[in-house]
């Protein structure tokens, strides 16, 4: 399988330097660049991460949609799909599998666990997004495989892939294939690709701007007159 072009691809150098930030850190930078409202792009309190010891999470999705409640019509079960498999193969690595649960009840039972998450690992895929669960926690974090999802199930029930390539919907957050995704233990953010360069260095600065407000707040450097004076002097960073 080839690689999906039309799929806007971050330099490594970017990647390796977004693996370096939290996505708390990631979230304020993109808000500074103004290019989305304040309250997108990033999944609400009902996505939890479920592997908080990982370091930060940063690929391209691959997204489909999933059943747990119900058998498949066509025969297939949860680790079968090889065209489900092909398909990873055609996001940009390092990818992370986006899975939405279409069950009235998502998480009833978890597609992914061991088996699926070592295949995923293979196929040069680093985490998994899910509304729905998942299970075998232990085993997958030793591999160093990221997990959000609403919860965990004991059994995989009647787990399946129903379709793939499509956009989907995780916690709020809307992803297309190919969305670069930035993950730790407070949440995903969907980075816009366009602008991930520009992001470690407003990071960066945004850090300055808090470390020298920390110290501000320390026994015997605070006053109502420095911190007026630090809010004046960094006013245009806060919007």
């Amino acid at each position: 399988m080839t690689i999906d072009e039309t799929i806007g691809q971050v330099p490594p150098g970017i990647l390796e330097q977004l693996r370096a930030l939290d996505t708390c850190t990631v979230s304020n930078a993109i808000e500074r660049l103004d290019v989305r409202l304040r309250n997108e792009g990033f999944t609400d309190i009902s996505v939890r991460c479920l592997s908080p010891s990982l370091p930060p999470m940063v690929g391209y999705a691959a997204t489909g949609r999933v059943r747990t409640m119900s058998a498949p019509t066509a025969g297939y079960w949860y680790h079968e799909r090889m065209d489900w498999w092909e398909y990873l193969a055609t996001i940009p690595a390092p990818r992370v599998i986006v899975l939405q649960d279409m069950d009235a009840r998502p998480g009833f039972g978890a597609l992914l666990g061991e088996i699926h998450a070592y295949i995923g690992r293979a196929l040069e895929c680093i985490g998994y997004v899910t509304n729905g669960a998942v299970r075998d926690l232990p085993a997958i974090e030793r591999i160093g495989f990221h997990l959000f999802a609403a919860g965990v199930a004991v059994s995989h029930a009647y787990a399946h892939v129903v379709d793939f390539g499509g956009p989907v919907e995780i916690g709020g957050l809307t992803v297309n294939p190919g969305d670069l995704l930035h993950g730790d233990l407070h949440g995903v953010v969907s980075v816009p690709a366009d602008i991930a360069g520009q992001i470690p260095q407003i990071a960066a600065e945004r850090l300055a701007q808090e470390s020298e407000l920390i110290q501000l707040c320390q026994p015997g450097h605070f006053s109502l007159t420095k911190l007026r004076d630090h809010i004046e002097r960094t006013r245009h960073a806060s919007k």
